[in-house]
This record gives C-alpha cells, structure tokens and sequence, in this order.
C-alpha cells in the first residue's frame, strides 16, 4: 500500500477502537491509582465512536474536513480532559490535511506531530511533565527522522518507527513526577510505574501500526 484513501482512515481508526476496548480495563486500573479511574472508558468510548463519525463526513472527499467533523463529535462524546485532548490532537492533524483526498506514508509522521502539538497546546504540558505527551512526542520524532533519512518509507517503517519512540516515551515517563490533576497529589506513587496517560498514546499509534501490520 502506497496511499490511504479517505475511505481506509475510518478502517484505521477501527483498529484504534479495537486496542482500546481491549485494554480498557487495564487502563481504568492504572488510572484508578493515579487519577479518576476512567481513562479506559474514554479512550474505548471515544475512539469506539471515532470511526463512524469518520465515516459519516467522508463523502466530501476532503481527509481534513472529515477528521475535523469527526474530532469535533468525539469530543462532545468524551468531554473529559483527555476526550479533549485527544480531540485537539486529531483536529491540530485535520488542519495539516486540509483539501488532500489520500495520504501518503510520509503523512503518518504528519499526523503524530501535528497531533502531539495539539495535546501540548490545548492541555499546556511540556515534555517531562508525565503526561500523553512524552509518548506521542517521542514517536512523532522517531517517524519525522525516518522520513528525513529515508524519503521512500513505508507505511510500516513509518507507523513501527513511531511505535518505537512512543514505547521508548512511555518507559522514560517512569523516571518522571506528574504535575497535573489527582496525580500530582499521588505523585509518591509514581516512581518506577509508567503513565497512564503516556501508556494511552502509544495504544493509540499501536492501533494505528495494527491496520498496517496485521
């Protein structure tokens, strides 16, 4: 496969949905620790209703466009704070593909940094702050320098690239204190154990790998 077509990216994000209904629980009881305890319900909700929204704004033909309609649904389905942040990181990559009909793999890198830039900017982190984005951040730097080495990547080498980075982003989130939310108030119990939130991100790039890899 050389281009995505608007009609495979709602087929993309069903294997996001499918990772997150998979490890729901597995995040709610990391979250449980941390924070609210439903971090996996949003990410299995929120992404669960994510591919049909797609699906309903493709017909025009514009990827932008559709994830942009598709963004804004999801958030009023999860209004939390990572609803939201989710939200803003689909939107800051709509922008970026704004009047194309297909990607290309290069565009997966695209879409990892424009996504990171969108959590940073609407939830005002900054790396080594614990949070989502030390993960997707570390991926989009990994994808970004694949593509700057090697122009002719792959849809695979790009998407296990930003795998790579975000697992090695979450590993470090282990060394770091959250400052944000109910964890900061646990942060004691932080030390040695990864980021929920971190863990999230490289789910959500690892569903993305699974459309590619299966």
């Amino acid at each position: 496969m050389d281009k995505l077509t608007i009609n495979d990216i709602p087929e993309m994000f069903d294997k996001v949905a499918e990772i997150f209904a998979e490890k729901k629980e597995e995040l709610c009881e990391m979250d449980a620790a941390m924070g609210d305890g439903d971090l996996g319900l949003t990410m299995s909700k929120g992404y669960g209703a994510l591919p049909g929204f797609l699906r309903d704004n493709a017909a025009e033909g514009d990827v932008g466009k559709m994830m942009m309609k598709g963004a804004m649904k999801m958030q009023n389905t999860v209004p939390s704070t990572m609803g939201t942040l989710m939200s803003s990181g689909i939107l800051a990559a709509a922008k970026e593909f704004k009047g194309k009909t297909e990607l290309v793999p290069a565009d997966l890198a695209t879409y990892a940094t424009a996504f990171a830039a969108g959590i940073k900017k609407r939830g005002k982190c900054e790396l080594g702050d614990r949070t989502i984005l030390d993960s997707v951040n570390a991926g989009a730097e990994k994808a970004e320098a694949l593509i700057a080495a090697n122009p002719g990547a792959t849809f695979e080498e790009v998407i296990c690239a930003a795998v790579e980075g975000a697992n090695e982003g979450v590993e470090a989130t282990k060394d770091m204190l959250p400052k944000f939310g109910k964890a900061a108030v646990h942060a004691a119990k932080a030390k040695g154990v990864v980021d929920q939130g971190a863990l999230a991100g490289y789910y959500m790039l690892l569903g993305i790998k699974n459309y590619f890899c299966a």
